[in-house]
């Protein structure tokens, strides 16, 4: 930045003090005679960019195309093109419907408006509900204002005024919202057109610039998230740069409702919920031979990797969980209850339990690494709206773990652990897996030398992983950075399952140590693993991926033995009593009902294989047998067919 040198300090204008010099991504910077604004730093590079423009990242941070910098500064003009552009489009496409709603219905009151995956929403207090004709409306509202290309313009306010104003029009939501924040600090408006709304910002330069969106859904929500405040309309809309981009959107979202867990769940038999408990799974036969599938593969998981399974009570005295810091700060979370004076709490994790087995005994360093491994049951009082089918629950189930090891050995523990989770997935079906690092967060526990270890160790880890992955600067837990893992689904939805977290504080609560090589008492540090997660979500997960046609490894029933006659009826009893000698999960059809019918019954169901019997089968005792995929494969001796299914029932990798 240069300062002109001529004349006196006072006499200069201010304007004139000021030379940025702007350095853009490219490397190279431009000189400015004064103070310039994002939108003149683009139009200074091509009116093209000036076009395309929708903020700026002025030294990372995101910013308005009218901001104006007045410093030498790092700057990135942010286009469609960028994933920022996207959110920003979405984050004003949630005021473009605010705006909607307030042309057409002046009575309510709007509260808050995010960003949210794939879109946004916003919500309003109105004295009725909104319909479903209502959503026609507000779109076509929402698109006239859109095509009028109104200016977008930021405001800053004092903050009383800012209260004083909302209250005047009746805003008194907006008006709370406002008066919660603390005094002294600048207020930020956004203006486009008649309607004015609070905001940090950015925004879209204006509104010619929101093309493409669509209105989704209606839903309630409590003000605050508290069921004591009022129950608010939310409504969901998505918003794209591109019309093919929503149209693929709204195509998987199809595609999504065919596969939906729940309405599979029903239709397969695999589970219910109901309202005597609320966010707990009934699992019925179909759907718990898919679960102790999954819970036996795990098991020989633990098994073949050095960790020993062990088992922690479901209910735990207040003193552990306060020594723990969960009473303090998870306890509206927890399912508590009391006897003989005392207080409890159903466990919500497993971390405490696996502690307190670590330090019934003696440990000393060589026995470290220690991997404890469990299936262990939780309860959380998650709030009621937000349960869905067994995706989110109150009472699951997590294949968890955790390894108590030295600082020196937290490398080679996760490489190890990265290792065998991309092997599970890929049992699994999931191949794309995505790797965020999150470090350590402003508040925290531990040195600054402890935090460089642990870090350094989990982007190490990753690193010789030979995987890409992302930094989530300040998002680690307090006690330690940590690893997720999040897998893409047949739909290219991201779903986050694992996690390996680096823990420096729990044990040390708790009195864990051992005795290091020189006899003095050391700490260990503790590695909180999972691979699937819940086990009820990583079933649910599955069976949208695969849309219920789960691989025959995993199918509750693989085969269906089906008679074309009550002739075959033994016949049939037999086959199916070979297959289930041999490993296989068969059962047999022998009712009086016509093969067809028998045939497309089974079929919905989406078994791997159908077997067909009549009477030349039964005559050369071999079997006919059908893929799910329709595919005859024709006749074949028991043995053979045994033999096909012992590769392709029996392990993941059929």
């Amino acid at each position: 930045m240069v300062v002109r040198p001529s004349g006196s300090i006072e006499s200069w204008p201010f304007s004139l003090l000021i030379m940025p010099v702007i350095r853009l991504p490219d490397g190279s910077t431009r000189s400015f005679d004064a103070p310039v604004t994002v939108a003149q730093v683009a139009q200074s590079i091509g009116a093209g960019l000036a076009r395309a423009a929708l903020a700026g990242k002025v030294n990372e941070r995101l910013v308005d195309t009218s901001h104006l910098i007045n410093e030498d500064s790092d700057l990135a003009i942010i286009t469609e093109r960028d994933p920022a552009g996207l959110d920003l489009i979405r984050h004003s496409s949630a005021h473009l419907l605010a705006y909607a709603v307030k042309e057409l219905y002046p009575e309510a009151q709007v509260t808050i408006g995010p960003v949210i995956e794939n879109g946004f929403y916003y919500d309003f207090s109105y004295h009725r509900p909104f319909t479903p004709e209502d959503l026609v409306a507000i779109e076509k509202k929402m698109t006239e204002l859109a095509r009028r290309d109104l200016p977008v313009t930021r405001e800053e306010w004092d903050r009383d005024e800012a209260v004083a104003y909302f209250q005047s029009i009746g805003e008194h939501y907006k008006a709370e919202i406002i008066g919660a924040i603390p005094a002294g600090e600048a207020i930020g408006l956004y203006r486009e057109g008649d309607f004015i709304d609070l905001c940090r910002g950015p925004h879209v330069p204006s509104t010619g610039r929101l093309k493409v969106f669509k209105l989704m859904k209606l839903a309630g929500a409590y003000w605050r998230g508290d069921s004591k405040n009022e129950m608010l309309q939310r409504i969901y809309g998505t918003a794209w740069v591109k019309k093919e981009d929503q149209d693929h959107y709204l195509q998987m979202l199809e595609e999504a409702e065919k596969r939906d867990h729940r309405r599979l769940g029903r239709s397969l038999d695999l589970f219910h919920v109901q309202e005597e408990a609320p966010g707990l799974v009934f699992w019925h036969p179909r759907g718990w031979a898919l679960w102790q599938q999954i819970e036996q593969y795990m098991r020989a998981v633990y098994r073949d990797n050095g960790y020993q399974e062990v088992r922690c009570p479901q209910v735990l005295d207040r003193t552990l969980w306060e020594k723990t810091g969960h009473w303090e700060n998870y306890r509206e979370a927890m399912f508590t209850t009391s006897s003989e004076n005392r207080d409890y709490a159903v466990k919500p994790m497993n971390c405490p339990g696996h502690i307190l087995i670590y330090r019934s005994d003696l440990r000393s360093y060589r026995d470290l690494p220690l991997r404890y491994g469990e299936f262990g049951a939780c309860h959380r009082n998650e709030p009621s709206g937000s349960l869905h089918g067994i995706m989110r629950v109150r009472g699951f189930t997590q294949d968890d773990g955790h390894i108590f090891c030295q600082e020196s050995q937290i490398q080679s523990e996760v490489a190890a652990f990265i290792t065998l989770l991309r092997r599970v997935y890929a049992d699994f079906g999931f191949d794309d897996i995505i790797y965020k690092l999150s470090t350590r967060p402003a508040k925290r526990v531990g040195s600054d030398e402890t935090w460089d270890v642990a870090e350094q160790a989990l982007a190490e880890s990753l690193n010789r992983a030979g995987v890409p992955w992302d930094e989530l600067k300040g998002e680690g837990a307090f006690y330690g950075p940590k690893i997720e893992f999040s897998l893409k689904d047949s739909l290219g939805r991201v779903w986050q399952c694992g996690t390996i977290q680096v823990d420096f504080s729990m044990p040390g609560r708790l009195d864990a140590d051992y005795v290091a090589e020189d006899n003095t008492r050391r700490v260990p540090v503790m590695l909180h693993r999972a691979i699937l997660g819940s086990m009820e979500r990583f079933i649910g997960i599955l069976i949208e991926h695969y849309g219920g046609a789960l691989p025959a490894w995993l199918a509750p029933v693989q085969v269906a033995v089906l008679t074309i006659s009550e002739g075959q009826t033994g016949y049939a009893q037999s086959v199916c009593d070979a297959l289930v000698k041999a490993g296989v999960r068969a059962i047999a059809d022998l009712r009086n009902e016509k093969i067809t019918y028998k045939i497309r019954e089974h079929s919905m169901q989406k078994l791997p294989f159908l077997i067909v019997l009549g009477e030349k089968e039964k005559a050369a005792g071999r079997v006919a047998v059908r893929a799910r995929s329709g595919e005859d494969l024709g006749q074949m001796d028991l043995p053979g067919f045994v033999a096909l299914l012992q590769g392709k029932t029996l392990t993941p990798a059929g």
